[in-house]
């Protein structure tokens, strides 16, 4: 672990099979935050309880709120304040940052001017260092047609002492090697374990989990309002990564796919139609199906996602057939002769049992999704609950509403047509 220090541990949990637990992941993350963390708070412990990554390293928390600066010392006051803060706020859990402090170093202070009259260069002084602790290649080794690089560096027990380095040596221009000791000043102390960057910035790292049926949004928000209250000096930004800043661009792009969907319907109808009025008529069911579908995931005990969100574009292109299946209708039986009110009862009549088939069938087709189980079952569940949901609350809403506002569209195109 390139964290490794004296204030620092990790514990790692591997679960059984889903198959073989009646907890789900999210559980046990919650029985740990309640049952084990509270015995360990005089300790003043952070904790980070999160899923692993599946390929790599890093982290999976839910907020990845990144602080970058060129001081190290005021990034870590910055992401202290925003833990404290945190700590406070309802829904943000498993509070922690990737700076962690107290690995033992030992600094190295060069005094120039003694370095200068004993002929001591300070490219010298690095270069002795860098060999002694951090070793150099100085050649190669052939043996039996392979090549092997040979290493110098100084011996485990002599590169962890403080009077070996002192001891150690270093070039002079007048007196050939003088001690280390005599051009330098080391001094022990701590720091960093690991300095993180981004963009070649130094960055500090707040993470956080958000427990169910709270948003995320919500502490995003709070986390950049306490950072602009910090009223930062210049040089230094912040922002959001990881899955954080993917939410963010999922969202943008799900409303994009929404409205180019919506416009790519609606001309493809009033192709078939011949008619600006009829499609309008059709699609004015797609925004009152969002409701339906959030009503759903409450119901369910589901969450706003990734999956969802491709549940409800589902549900834009299967909501709409009910409406052409009965406006096709009404426009067919008008065409015959019959009056625009017994149309729209004679068409919903007629057409009420291809719309009850057509939907059981598509809801029975969801159920598989809804009661798989075993490895990546809830992302199929998250999925199939909001079409099961959304789908047969629409079925309400076109039976009741197409009629209702073809009926209002008419009048309005027959008013429209008198004015002409």
């Amino acid at each position: 672990d390139p964290q490794k220090t004296r204030n620092l541990g990790k514990v790692m949990v591997k679960l059984v099979d889903v198959a073989q637990r009646d907890v789900s992941q999210f559980q046990v993350m919650d029985m740990v935050r309640k049952g084990i963390l509270p015995q360990y708070a005089s300790l003043n412990l952070r904790n980070q309880v999160s899923k692993i990554a599946a390929i790599g390293g890093g982290t999976n928390a839910d907020i990845q709120f990144w602080i970058g600066g060129p001081d190290l010392e005021n990034l870590a006051k910055y992401s202290e304040a925003l833990l404290k803060m945190l700590e406070d706020l309802p829904g943000a859990v498993d509070a922690d940052s990737n700076l962690v402090l107290g690995k033992p170093e030992l600094g190295v202070r060069i005094d120039r001017a003694k370095a200068a009259d004993l002929g001591v260069r300070v490219l010298d002084v690095a270069t002795t260092l860098n060999v002694l602790v951090g070793g150099q290649e100085v050649t190669d080794y052939y043996e039996g047609g392979e090549q092997y690089e040979v290493h110098v560096r100084a011996q485990a027990e002599d590169r962890m002492s403080i009077e070996s380095i002192r001891q150690a040596e270093v070039p002079s221009l007048k007196l050939g090697t003088v001690k280390l000791e005599d051009v330098v000043a080391l001094q022990e102390g701590e720091g960093p374990s690991l300095v993180n960057r981004i963009g070649r910035q130094r960055q500090v790292m707040v993470l956080a989990n958000v427990l169910p049926g709270y948003s995320q949004q919500t502490i995003i928000d709070a986390l950049t309002e306490a950072t602009l209250g910090f009223d930062m000096p210049p040089g230094y930004s912040f922002g959001l990564t990881g899955k954080s800043s993917e939410q963010g661009k999922a969202a943008v792009n799900f409303l994009i796919a929404f409205v180019l969907s919506a416009i790519f319907m609606y001309l493809i109808l009033a192709a078939q139609f011949e008619s600006w009025i009829h499609p309008i008529t059709i699609l004015l069911a797609l925004p009152m199906t969002v409701p339906f579908a959030l009503l759903s995931i409450v119901v369910f005990d589901q969450s706003v996602n990734i999956f969802s969100s491709l549940g409800i574009l589902v549900l834009f292109g299967i909501v709409k057939k009910n409406g052409i299946l009965q406006i096709d209708h009404m426009n067919a039986l008008r065409s015959l002769g019959m009056e625009r009110r017994e149309a729209i009862l004679e068409g919903n009549r007629i057409r009420l049992r291809p719309i009850l088939m057509t939907t059981m069938a598509f809801v029975a087709g969801m159920i598989p999704l809804v009661a798989s189980s075993g490895t990546g079952a809830g992302t199929n569940r998250s999925i199939g609950l909001v079409i099961i949901g959304g789908q047969t609350l629409a079925l309400l809403l076109t039976l009741i509403a197409t009629p209702v506002v073809y009926s209002i569209f008419d009048d309005v195109a027959q008013f429209v047509r008198r004015k002409k």
